[in-house]
């Protein structure tokens, strides 16, 4: 309990909780030794009553190329209508649209892949817009609780507050805040480091995540 008390009381500093806004951020996509390997950019945009959230991603290596582009199209609350998610790995290709309507997810895979319908809640959450929520949550000095995201299926999500921590965002010191998420997936649990910067926007300023051979980064860029 006074680890959450502790969490509220930092959280507090900066609470503004915005809402969305029209807003483009740019990455590097870094090796665990530093060097880069591609770039990213976040982008929201109004679509009139609606708001078009996008992510994009391209790194490579020698021989293997990533591209992944996500379209979240939201309402003013970060409840999801739309996803769409397209992906080049290498040769592998793939898009898929999720829609949400009414209790219910209808998501189609493009290519002759087939149509899925499950239940899902009045307020459905792809990933891409969860994140957008948790900035909006962490900026009014809370913690979102445990719930499902939707990334095609749905997977549980948890979120730890790890405490302030000044990161360095092209080469300059920066005060953010650390979380911790834990995304519970088929193949066991995926956890990843993410930092918000403590201005109004609760700008996500980096992100790390683990593989066997280290920790991967997404780094602002300014």
């Amino acid at each position: 309990m006074s680890r959450w008390l502790c969490a509220a009381a930092m959280l507090s500093a900066a609470a503004h909780g915005a809402g969305l806004r029209e807003e483009q951020f740019h990455y590097e996509v870094k090796w665990p030794s530093g060097l880069g390997l591609g770039e990213a950019q976040i982008r929201a945009a109004r679509d009139g009553g609606r708001w078009v959230l996008e992510f994009q991603i391209e790194a490579s290596v020698p021989g293997f190329r990533v591209v992944d582009r996500y379209k979240s199209v939201v309402d003013e609350k970060f409840c999801s209508l739309e996803f769409e998610k397209e992906f080049e790995h290498g040769s592998r290709k793939g898009k898929e649209t999720t829609t949400f309507a009414n209790g219910k997810g209808k998501r189609v895979t493009a290519g002759g892949g087939g149509t899925t319908e499950f239940e899902a809640p009045g307020c459905a959450r792809d990933a891409l817009a969860y994140l957008f929520f948790v900035r909006e949550e962490v900026g009014r000095g809370r913690i979102p609780g445990p719930r499902k995201l939707y990334f095609g299926a749905g997977y549980d999500v948890r979120i730890a507050f790890g405490g302030g921590e000044t990161v360095r965002v092209s080469e300059a010191p920066l005060e953010t805040d650390r979380l911790r998420v834990t995304v519970t997936t088929v193949n066991g649990k995926l956890e990843l480091d993410l930092f918000l910067a403590r201005d109004e926007a609760r700008t996500p300023v980096i992100v790390r995540v683990p593989f066997a051979m280290g920790n991967f980064s997404m780094e602002l860029v300014r």
